[in-house]
Order: C-alpha cells, then sequence, then structure tokens
C-alpha cells in the first residue's frame, strides 16, 4: 500500500518518522531501538534518509594532501530492508538528485524492486560542503523534476539508456516530494517556488512532506497557498522537537527556518540541554495537538536522536 493509501485510509491523523543511516562503522542497534521505542504509535511508514558522498582531504604526507570521496552514512537500501522485514513496516528510502548518476540511480531503483520496496521520496538533495551551489554529478541531475522523469520512465518499462525491461514491473513506485512552508532557500520568491512544487505533482508526485518548521500558521498559510493553485495532494507536516540549547542558531542556519518570538523567548531562559528538551518537547506536543485539531493526514516526526523526546509528545497526542 503507498504512503498515500496508508494515510488516507484513515479516520485519525497517522504517525510516521524519519531516522538516519548509521554513521559509517556503527551498528544498526540504535535504529531498532529508535523504532522499539515508537512502535506503539502504529508509524505508518519509516523513511530512511540518503546521503550524498563529500571530499576529503586527507594528509597524505610531505606537505600534500589527498582528496578522497567518502559516504559517512552507506546503507540506505539495507536498512530500508532490514526495518521491512524485521518489523513489517513500509519504509520509504529517499532517492537524491545530488552526488548521484542517473546509473546509479537506476541500479538503486533495480535492487528496491528487489526487495519489494515501492515508495519513494524523491529530493534535489544538498550541495557538497566544497561547492557554492548544487553541482549534478556527471550524468546526474540538477532538479527533483529530472529524477521524477527518470522513475516515470522506469514505471513503464524503460532503463535509462532507452532499452525495454524484458518483464513488466508488477508494482509500480509511487513517491512523494519536498515542500517549503518558509520557501526552499534558492527560491527567488514564494510564487516561484509553488510553480514549482505544482509541477513536481503534475509530473506524478503522490503527497507533499514539508520541511520542519515551529509556526504552525506558516503551515496553513503554505497549504492555502498550494490549494489555491491547484495542488490537491496530502500535504504531511514535517515536525521536530529541539533538544538542545544550541540548536536555537544551528536548526535557522542549516534548515531556514525562522523560530517563533514565544519559542525563542523560552530557549533563551534555558540554563542546560535538559531545560531545552523539556521546552522542546511542550512546544512540538502544542504544534501536534493543534495540527490534529486540523485533521491533518499525517505528522511527520524527524527524529535525528530525539526519540526520547518524539515518544514524550506521541504519548500526548496519538
Amino acid at each position: 500500500m503507498s504512503v498515500k493509501d496508508l494515510i488516507l485510509n484513515k479516520n485519525k491523523t497517522a504517525f510516521s518518522i524519519e531516522i538516519l543511516p548509521p554513521l559509517k562503522g556503527n551498528s544498526i542497534e540504535a535504529i531498532y531501538d529508535t523504532i522499539d521505542q515508537l512502535r506503539e504509535f502504529d508509524p505508518k511508514y519509516i523513511d530512511i534518509t540518503t546521503h550524498r558522498s563529500q571530499l576529503v582531504y586527507k594528509d597524505a604526507g610531505n606537505g600534500l594532501y589527498q582528496c578522497e570521496r567518502v559516504r559517512q552514512r552507506p546503507g540506505t537500501v539495507a536498512i530500508a530492508a532490514a526495518i521491512k522485514t524485521k518489523y513489517n513496516i513500509e519504509v520509504v528510502p529517499h532517492i537524491l538528485c545530488s552526488g548521484f548518476s542517473k546509473e546509479e540511480t537506476e541500479y538503486v531503483l533495480i535492487d528496491l524492486d528487489f526487495l519489494g520496496i515501492h515508495d519513494l521520496l524523491l529530493l534535489r538533495g544538498d550541495r557538497a560542503k566544497v561547492e557554492n551551489g548544487l553541482m549534478p554529478s556527471e550524468e546526474g541531475y540538477a532538479h527533483a523534476l529530472e529524477l521524477q522523469e527518470q522513475i516515470n520512465q522506469y514505471n513503464q518499462g524503460f532503463f535509462v539508456d532507452g532499452t525495454k525491461q524484458k518483464q513488466e514491473m508488477k508494482v509500480k513506485f509511487s513517491y512523494g516530494v519536498a515542500g517549503y512552508p518558509e520557501k526552499h532557500e534558492e527560491a527567488p520568491n514564494f510564487n516561484s517556488d509553488i510553480y514549482w512544487l505544482k509541477k513536481k505533482v503534475e509530473n506524478g508526485a503522490d503527497y507533499i512532506v514539508t520541511q520542519m518548521f515551529f509556526d504552525n500558521q506558516k503551515y496553513f498559510d503554505f497549504v492555502d497557498r498550494c490549494r489555491a493553485e491547484g495542488i490537491t495532494v496530502p500535504i504531511v507536516p514535517g515536525l521536530k522537537p529541539i533538544t538542545s540549547i544550541k540548536q536555537q542558531t544551528i536548526l535557522p542556519k542549516t534548515f531556514h527556518v525562522d523560530l517563533p518570538d514565544e519559542l525563542a523567548a523560552e530557549l533563551r531562559k534555558c540554563k542546560s540541554n535538559d531545560d531545552a528538551v523539556q521546552v522542546g518537547i511542550e512546544w512540538c506536543t502544542m504544534q501536534a495537538k493543534e495540527l490534529i485539531a486540523k485533521n491533518v493526514p499525517n505528522i511527520h516526526f524527524y527524529t535525528m536522536s530525539t526519540a526520547k523526546s518524539v515518544k514524550a509528545i506521541a504519548k500526548q497526542v496519538f
């Protein structure tokens, strides 16, 4: 069953989470621990992020440095398969433009098809740390619309070289895309951002999941603007509880979101990270309750090492 069906075939707001693959060399047990803590709230699906390679310069001696390409969080496909096998919960691996060629993407699609995983979240992805702007990989894509077209062609039975698959797919890939209640950082204005989002929906996106936000009104306004432009697919709000004092500056800088005055004022009072955790739980709980009262189809939590906070929130609202 697709994510769209999972979140619409319910008489109450669905619960879902996003997790990160462990850093290279670490165990999958931390992911299992997160899921075990949150399983009681019946997550309808679990997103697994994908991370591009980054260039790392290592000291080669004699004053020289060697440039190497390193993926710090590999294993998205394997983790998705492991979760689906262990928990029988639908999984949604992220597929990126950034850092991947169209052939690499095709190989991922083949692996996922063999594993029976057909729900995806398609994203342009972030630029490499050494880049001023996103530079697509050789034979890769610069925009999510191009990635969508590859998925659509694959669903119709065509590989990237134009050849036809020998057997028709029994289950085709379905996918969601990202939306930005506070505008994507590179969009020239909000109207342009909505224009391209509508193009993604017209090109086959089943639903939209938003970037994290801390002001519900910005989400409600975003939904209203989308509906006014004829975007009718589900728009899933993404929430993240704050868990440290430093996040009051890191999150706005990294994700280009604003903190409401009231939340910022409460965080300024915090003397420790434990204080910030409590503020984060209370604020995110308030957000979730208001969203549920407005009958949103699904609340998607960005866990990012916040399983305990998400559990405390979910106990009050699910």
